[in-house]
């Protein structure tokens, strides 16, 4: 990525948490979960302190650890995007989404990511479609994870992941973690 961007990023937004000790294993939800690889969304919503976050990061230990037997998603590799209040702004989520996907294959988005820095920003479809372009040409099968997405309350982020999750590319899985459920076309998905 871009170093000039990186540097005005928050790195640790794109960390995926670590287990605790002591973690209660949930083994029958880490199965639900590889089960869910096999849709287009996983949606984890409960109320705070339920265990979301954990549970997500553990499946996303486990997974690496181990080859998924449950769908054609084979060796996926997992990325995270901890999202704050501060994200409703779409080109700072679609930086940090991109940040957080080129964790994991390097040079993903780098022509999304030009367009975002232009001084002319192209409308969110052009950006969009360009990024699910260059997802789709991925060498391996991706998990994004975006947590806490309850605290992006804004119409053009919740438009923007619409759009996406109506044109996924075969080899992207995304998992929202949230304390309700977000306004999103859930039911056609």
């Amino acid at each position: 990525m871009n170093e000039g961007v990186t540097k005005h990023l928050l790195a640790t937004k794109l960390y995926i948490p670590s287990t605790r000790l002591g973690l209660v294993s949930r083994p029958r939800l880490v199965e639900r979960l590889h089960r869910s690889l096999g849709c287009k969304l996983t949606l984890i919503s409960a109320p705070a302190g339920f265990g979301k976050t954990t549970l997500i990061a553990d499946f996303g230990k486990r997974i690496a650890e181990s080859p998924n037997q449950y769908s054609a998603f084979q060796n996926p590799q997992l990325c995270w995007l901890s999202l704050d209040e501060g994200d409703g702004d779409l080109i700072r989520f679609l930086t940090y989404l991109i940040a957080a996907l080129q964790n994991v294959v390097a040079d993903i988005g780098s022509d999304t990511l030009g367009m975002l820095q232009s001084p002319q920003t192209p409308a969110a479809e052009t950006l969009l479609t360009a990024l699910i372009n260059e997802i789709a040409i991925a060498p391996q099968h991706i998990i994004l994870v975006l947590d806490d997405y309850h605290l992006v309350d804004a119409k053009p982020i919740d438009d923007a992941l619409t759009f996406l999750l109506e044109r996924l590319p075969p080899n992207l899985h995304l998992a929202l973690t949230t304390r309700e459920d977000p306004p999103l076309p859930l039911a056609r998905l």
